[in-house]
C-alpha cells in the first residue's frame, strides 16, 4: 500500500519569488497543509516556474507571464515533503534553457526528482521511478501546450504532444514500457479557467488510461475538476500570487491523497485549501462548504460519488479485477 499526495499548479515566481528573496524563510504553506501533505509516502506537484538567478526571458508574442524562482525555492519545496515534480508546462522555459538546466540542477541536487523536462528530447519523456513506502511508483509528465517549449534532439525543453489530435505512438509507448506498482501520468493539458475538461482532454485521458497508466492527474485549468475513475482531470492551483475568479475561484483548492492498493487505488481524499497572496492554507468552514459543493458537482457530472468524513471529500475505488483497465467516457 502507498500514499500519493498530488498538488496542482505550484507558482514559486514573480511575487512568491521576491517575497522569497527578502524573507528567505517566508511561510509558504501553513503548518496544516505541511502536515497534510506528508501523509502521503510520496508528494508530487506541477512546478509552474524556473528555479534560476540567469537566463532571459522567452521572446514570444504569444507570451504575457513570465515565472521565475529564485534558488532558495527549491528548500520550500524539500520541507513541504516533495519527492517529484513535473516540469512540463508553459513556463519550464519562461528564462530559456539557461534557466531550465539549473532549475534541473537545483531540484536534482536537492534529491526531487524531475519529469516532464530535461537536456534533450529523450531526458524530458523519460519517466522518474522512485521508492515509495517500498512501493515502486513511475511518473511520466507530458505538456500540450506551448510548441515551442518541445525538446529535441540536443535541445533543451518540455516533454511535448499535440493530444488535441489524439495521444502520441511515443507517450502511449512509454506509459506503457514502465516497469513499476504503480503509473502516475500528469498531463499539463487544455485552456485556463474553464470549470469542466474539454473535449480533447477527456480523449487523452482515456487513451493514457488504456495503456496502462494507474492514475492521471491533470492541471492546467487553474481550478479543480472532477474526477472519473482513477483520472484527476485537474488539480487546480496550489500556491501563486494569482488574482481570483469571481465565479471559478481559483483562490480555492484541493490538496489530494490517493491510496494505492497492491497497484490499483482504492481511495481519494481531497482536502480544502485557502490560497492568500503567496501563502497556502487549510481552508475554513465556509471556503471548505464552497469546495466541497464545487467537487462533489463536478464529480456528479463525471458520474462519481464523493462522501465526507473528517472535514475531508472521499472517493472509493472497487479494486480492478487483474489485468482491468477501465477508462473514462
Amino acid at each position: 500500500m502507498v500514499t500519493i499526495a498530488l498538488a496542482g499548479d505550484t507558482m514559486l515566481g514573480r511575487n512568491v519569488g521576491r517575497r522569497l528573496l527578502l524573507e528567505p524563510g517566508a511561510e509558504l504553506f501553513s503548518a496544516g497543509v505541511v502536515d497534510v501533505a506528508r501523509e502521503a509516502d510520496l508528494l508530487v506537484v506541477n512546478l509552474e516556474c524556473a528555479v534560476s538567478d540567469r537566463g532571459r526571458k522567452w521572446v514570444s508574442p504569444d507570451k504575457l507571464f513570465f515565472f521565475r524562482a529564485p534558488p532558495v525555492a527549491v528548500e520550500h519545496l524539500v520541507r513541504l515533503g516533495v519527492g517529484c515534480v513535473t516540469l512540463a508546462n508553459n513556463h519550464a522555459l519562461d528564462y530559456g534553457p539557461e534557466a531550465l538546466l539549473d532549475t534541473l540542477d537545483h531540484l536534482r541536487s536537492a534529491g526531487v526528482a524531475v519529469v516532464g523536462a530535461g537536456a534533450d528530447l529523450a531526458a524530458a519523456r523519460a519517466p522518474a521511478l522512485l521508492d515509495a513506502a517500498g512501493v515502486r511508483v513511475g511518473v511520466v509528465g507530458v505538456t500540450d501546450h506551448p510548441a515551442d517549449f518541445a525538446a529535441g534532439p540536443g535541445r533543451p525543453g518540455v516533454a511535448y504532444a499535440d493530444l488535441r489530435k489524439g495521444v502520441p505512438p511515443w507517450l502511449l509507448g512509454t506509459v506503457r514500457g514502465v516497469e513499476a506498482d504503480v503509473v502516475l501520468v500528469s498531463p499539463h493539458w487544455g485552456p485556463n479557467m474553464v470549470a469542466d475538461p474539454v473535449r480533447h482532454v477527456r480523449a487523452a485521458a482515456h487513451g493514457i488510461r488504456e495503456a496502462g497508466a494507474t492514475l492521471v492527474a491533470g492541471h492546467s485549468a487553474h481550478v479543480f475538476h472532477g474526477v472519473q475513475d482513477h483520472v484527476l482531470f485537474d488539480l487546480g492551483d496550489f500556491v501563486d500570487d494569482y488574482a481570483s475568479h469571481r465565479h471559478l475561484h481559483n483562490e480555492l483548492g484541493l490538496l489530494f491523497l490517493v491510496t494505492v492498493e497492491q497497484g490499483r487505488p482504492v481511495q481519494l481524499e481531497a482536502v480544502p485549501l485557502a490560497l492568500d497572496y503567496c501563502h497556502t492554507r487549510l481552508a475554513d468552514p465556509d471556503e471548505a462548504r464552497w469546495v466541497g459543493d464545487r467537487f462533489r458537482s463536478a464529480c456528479a457530472q463525471l458520474g462519481t460519488v464523493v462522501t465526507e468524513r473528517r472535514g475531508r471529500l472521499v472517493i472509493t475505488w472497487d479494486p480492478e479485477p487483474a489485468g482491468a483497465r477501465k477508462a473514462p467516457t
